[in-house]
């Protein structure tokens, strides 16, 4: 599917009305790649904004190696986002002997092509063009970084611990000064919808936000942040939806609206900080965990109806 061939998708997805918006979607691991198959059954364009901060299985060895950002996440985005070509569909087969088993074939090509290059956007614009991606995949930072999590007794670091981590109530970047590159706070400030979410809270959801770049350029958003909540409770964050919002807004992000799904039975908040409002659809695939990219997609077309 080419970009123009998502665009065409949008009529039938939103009762002709909408037209071909412009998408960014934040966030990391495998929430974030349903979110992309979701944006590309309606979007006219499609921006991927990745948190780049894991530092656990492979991607972790990578950057332990080499250095660099870690490249798992944005490899899920090209999967998500790429056409039906082998490359595409091989991106994350992984070794399974030798100095190279556990790695995974995109993390391999995207940390070579940064190594070589030393140009991380023009690396991964260059596989997605490999890939023939319907859409734009960036990281939230230019340069590596570590997740800190404060505990309010202690900090941890690192994604693997910060994931591991109980209590949590705070959340930064080292260096904490890492800044975003413009393409990626470009395409926040111009898109029509920025989505956010659903995904693990800490380490992918909040992990996507937490360079100030980020944070400034959601303040300056054309479009409304909608945050999908996740259909059940995960191990990262507090139960109560109420409370993710509370934390998202002490980390100066606040959503206009908070999608969920109206038959996962999880607490939700009547309305949303400055006039935010709460949406509900029904979003869950078969195995009621995770979200239908379908579904998905066609609640937050709806959403530019609402």
């Amino acid at each position: 599917m080419t970009v123009a061939d998502a665009a065409g998708l949008v009529g039938a997805g939103a009762g002709g009305t909408i037209g071909a918006p412009r998408v960014c979607a934040l966030g990391g691991g495998h929430g974030l790649a349903t979110t992309l198959r979701a944006v590309r059954t309606y979007a006219g364009e499609v921006t991927a904004v990745v948190s780049v901060a894991d530092d656990g299985g492979s991607s972790g060895r990578i950057r332990r190696a080499i250095g660099g950002p870690a490249p798992g996440d944005l490899r899920r985005c090209f999967e998500a986002l790429g056409d039906a070509s082998m490359l595409s569909a091989e991106m994350g087969w992984r070794f399974g002997s030798g100095e190279l088993a556990g790695h995974a074939l995109g993390n391999l090509l995207i940390a070579g092509l940064v190594a070589a290059g030393d140009d991380l956007v023009a690396a991964l614009d260059e596989v997605g063009r490999m890939v023939n991606s319907v859409g734009r995949v960036l990281p939230a930072t230019s340069v590596p970084v570590d997740l800190v999590a404060d505990t309010g007794d202690w900090e941890v670091e690192g994604q693997v611990a910060v994931h591991r981590a109980e209590g949590v109530v705070g959340m930064r970047l080292v260096p904490e000064d890492a800044p975003a590159p413009v393409e990626t706070t470009g395409a926040i400030r111009r898109a029509d919808q920025v989505v956010l979410g659903p995904g693990s809270f800490f380490t992918s959801v909040l992990a996507a936000t937490l360079s100030v770049d980020v944070r400034s350029a959601l303040r300056e958003r054309s479009g409304p942040l909608v945050l999908v909540a996740n259909l059940v409770a995960d191990r990262e964050g507090p139960a109560d939806l109420s409370d993710h919002v509370r934390l998202l807004a002490e980390h100066e992000v606040e959503p206009d609206v908070l999608l969920v799904d109206g038959g996962s039975g999880r607490p939700v908040p009547d309305a949303l900080p400055g006039g935010g409002r709460v949406v509900a659809a029904s979003m869950a695939g078969p195995d009621t965990r995770t979200h239908d990219p379908v579904r998905l997609g066609r609640a937050l077309a709806d959403l530019f109806e609402g």
